[in-house]
């Protein structure tokens, strides 16, 4: 039986009704409604990168449903992703800087530890990338890409399942990694239901070495709360530095809200999460099938993810979340092409018959013919960090064709890069911002 000890604890304390000598200020008076239950670590309640507790204790029920090494996070997979590449820099065996192979489509958390750590990083490209935030690579991709490689990562990063819910065979590009010696990082932010499917399709099933999960994207998690998962083949230095991996991006303040939000999503997810996402994804089936019925064009095979290309039925994807928003409904992200749908098993059945009467009462119109510009390999001029760190200047998107793209900053969603820092700013980059609406550019 799954239990909860760090909500036990801080509901215990709440009902002492104790004089709080202790951070946070607001001293458990309720003005939002939620601070009796904020707290610090006070005597009993534990310390999250220093676990002996009932952190500790929550974790471990996190481990056992998840099959591996999890351990939390309050500040989403953004620390996790910096913990788990600082992770394999100090597993490189090489004496050169650390050496990541990546697929193109990274969250920009990517590119911060990348400056931080000072890493080499060579992109990997999808076959015909046909826009900045899909890169699905195979497995024959990857394995041409390490048998003619002149160095040997330490490690493959992908990106899956991606913002639009394409998903790359994990399975398949694991014995790869296996096979060259590399260590298969998975950021898995948009997937940590995954493991909960009739057959699991989660990373860590899969043979990932180490995956990152924003558990508050698609489970009933408050904003923040994330996993960090090691795989129990990992050698045991590196989980046994897995709090301080994660310490050295996280405050030393994390949230208990949070911490107990992740405590109480253990039991439920070891009741009945199964059961009610079996019975979501058949209703999230019959809606898709409404739609492309109804002539919508989807994208992905993420199976928690609804992605409409707006173009094919005639709109930007703006115009078709402005209608939605009408009727009281909100999407996840939209740009000129795409809408992003995404539902979890707190989508109640009369929100999805809503959101389908929405869709459905949108008249399909003539296909939008203006497609993004195709998107071509940037050049590289400066490593990640040399660029993050060099003087920079913002402009005026017109006045930065030739010059070297400095830091990078990206609103979230999507938070995917079109171009990174250390690259050269060419035509294609310029009408791909342009495209996307971006008139500024932070460069050397």
């Amino acid at each position: 039986m799954i239990t909860t000890p760090i909500f036990d604890f801080v509901q215990d304390y709440k009902l002492k009704n104790a004089t709080r000598m202790h951070m946070p200020g607001h001293k458990g008076m309720c003005v939002l409604g939620c601070e009796d239950i904020d707290i610090t670590e006070i005597d009993g309640a534990d310390s999250l990168y220093n676990a002996s507790g009932i952190i500790k204790s929550s974790e471990q029920n996190a481990s056992d449903l998840f099959g591996c090494h999890t351990f939390y996070s309050t500040e989403g997979s953004s620390q996790c992703i910096k913990a788990m590449l600082y992770l394999a820099t100090i597993n490189n065996k090489s004496n050169n800087k650390p050496l990541i192979f990546a697929a193109r489509n990274v969250h920009t958390s990517f590119l911060s530890v990348a400056a931080l750590l000072d890493l080499d990083v060579q992109w990997l490209y999808e076959q015909n990338q046909s826009s900045y935030l899909k890169c699905v690579i195979t497995a024959e991709k990857l394995e041409s890409a390490l048998q003619n490689a002149k160095e040997m990562p330490c490690a493959v990063y992908l990106t899956n399942p991606d913002y639009l819910g394409n998903m790359c065979d994990i399975y398949s590009i694991s014995k790869v990694c296996k096979k060259y010696g590399v260590l298969l990082l998975v950021d898995n932010a948009h997937g940590a239901y995954l493991k909960f499917l009739p057959k699991s399709l989660h990373p860590m099933d899969l043979g990932a070495d180490m995956c990152s999960d924003s558990a508050h994207k698609t489970l009933p998690v408050l904003t923040g709360g994330a996993y960090l998962h090691i795989n129990k083949n990992v050698e045991a230095d590196l989980v046994n530095k897995a709090k301080t991996a994660l310490s050295l991006f996280g405050s030393t303040s994390p949230s208990y809200l949070i911490l107990q939000s992740l405590d109480l999503a253990n039991k439920y997810l070891y009741t009945d999460f199964k059961n009610d996402l079996i019975s979501l994804i058949k209703s999230i089936d019959n809606l898709k099938s409404s739609l492309l019925n109804a002539g919508y064009t989807l994208l992905g095979d993420e199976p928690l993810k609804i992605t409409i290309n707006a173009n094919k039925y005639g709109y930007t994807g703006a115009e078709l979340a402005k209608f939605l928003n009408k009727n009281n409904v909100f999407c996840e992200f939209y740009d000129a092409s795409f809408l992003v749908l995404m539902l979890t098993p707190q989508t109640s059945e009369k929100d999805l018959l809503l959101l389908e009467k929405a869709l459905l009462s949108i008249p399909q119109r003539q296909e939008i013919a203006c497609a993004p510009p195709v998107f071509n390999k940037p050049q590289r001029v400066l490593s990640i960090r040399n660029a993050v760190f060099e003087k920079s200047e913002i402009l005026p998107l017109k006045e930065c064709l030739g010059k070297t793209l400095a830091s990078v900053n990206l609103p979230c969603p999507p938070a995917v890069p079109i171009l990174v820092s250390g690259e050269k700013i060419d035509q294609n980059a310029i009408e791909i911002f342009k495209y996307y609406g971006i008139n500024t550019l932070s460069v050397i």
